[in-house]
């Protein structure tokens, strides 16, 4: 940035890192010059959307001239119906990412603390540092956002946020209802907690805790762009108290819902058939990757997710080796940033022609970065 450019500038934006907290497939491509066979990096399902989503959306591009409905008002009816609460305690917005921003925006004053885990999910670390929040880390425990210390933390720092995401983002952990059921019980009184479910539609029975919509100290985040197939449509949702989530309505974005995904969100819902088939092939390319994982004398993480983490066995540039050379033979996987954790590659539940091209190319990667 130029100091001609930088001037118009706000003190705060002026002073922010130039920060990407996700470097897309499609960057890489451009600098390779050329496509990968496998998309296995960015936590998308392949499996794609369910077909009644499909042909719902192909039938909504006609429409296309108009505007999404501002209100989402039957989507939010849906998913208001699917969860059990009222329409009043949900909110639509662009993916969790664009939910997570505003709500930023609401509760962070300057300075305002935000506790989080170290080697968490770095979109949300992003949102914060917009918005002048005070970012305090807590290490990961045995590959698990560690519960007990995210509230010595919260509590210690007098933190007005605390984001956990159960199953978590990059390890695939997980904790039990009751667990959080816990966690609620015991936040301070002064601390809201965000809680990001992006990955429930694939966690084991027993790991969601009921929504209390009564309660004003939990806002809870999910998406259709995992299980349901949907990452392009940007479609997520927030459920909470009804006053917190009135709130979302003075700063958010009203006509930034893409209407086709909006649509297609709604068929989504209304095909749990087809949402219980796709978690199905993705638990059998979790089990094939763990397979794959461990014929390579590597071990994989247990994972409630759409996603694995193998732990390499060494260090980070090791990890970071094996990355390169997959990456290399065109296979695109990613890797958690924060040690211990980047002793890890992570790789996507994808369909069976990219995870047998993984398994093809894992032990030639190994190869080489063993040099």
């Amino acid at each position: 940035m130029t100091r001609a450019s930088s001037r118009f500038l706000t003190a705060h934006a002026a002073d922010l890192p130039d920060t990407i907290p996700f470097v897309g497939p499609e960057a890489l491509q451009r600098v390779r010059g050329s496509p990968f066979r496998a998309r296995l990096g960015a936590n998308e399902s392949g499996f794609g959307p369910a077909p009644s989503a499909s042909a719902a959306m192909r039938v909504a591009v006609d429409g296309n001239w108009m505007y999404a409905d501002p209100e989402s008002h039957e989507l939010r009816e849906a998913i208001a119906v699917f969860l059990g609460t009222g329409v009043g305690n949900v909110v639509v917005g662009e993916g969790i990412d664009g939910l997570l921003g505003l709500t930023c925006a609401l509760v962070l004053a300057r300075g305002d603390t935000v506790v989080t885990s170290d080697g968490a999910y770095p979109t949300f670390n992003f949102h914060v540092t917009g918005h002048a929040g005070r970012l305090v880390k807590v290490p990961y425990r045995d590959d698990k956002e560690d519960l007990a210390a995210l509230l010595d933390a919260a509590r210690a720092e007098n933190a007005k946020v605390l984001y956990v995401s159960n199953p978590d983002n990059p390890m695939g952990s997980w904790w039990s209802a009751s667990e959080i059921e816990a966690l609620i019980a015991d936040l301070p009184p002064t601390t809201l907690l965000l809680l990001d479910e992006a990955y429930c539609d694939t966690a084991p029975a027993g790991t969601l805790s009921p929504i209390d919509m009564e309660n004003p100290q939990v806002l809870r985040y999910r998406t259709f762009s995992k299980a349901y197939g949907m990452a392009g449509a940007r479609i997520g949702y927030c459920v909470g108290e009804a006053g917190l989530i009135a709130a979302f309505d003075k700063v958010r974005n009203h006509y930034g819902i893409n209407r086709v995904g909006q649509i297609g969100a709604l068929a989504a819902l209304q095909d749990q058939d087809y949402l219980t088939h796709a978690v199905g092939l993705i638990s059998r390319a979790r089990t094939r990757i763990t397979r794959v994982a461990a014929d390579n004398g590597l071990a994989a993480l247990p994972s409630a997710t759409n996603f694995v983490a193998i732990d390499c066995g060494r260090d980070a540039a090791f990890a970071r080796r094996i990355l390169e050379e997959t990456l290399a033979r065109d296979v695109f996987i990613r890797m958690p940033g924060t040690a211990p954790l980047n002793r890890c590659i992570r790789v996507t539940a994808g369909m069976d022609a990219e995870v047998e091209l993984f398994a093809e190319v894992l032990p030639l990667a190994m190869r080489a970065a063993h040099g």
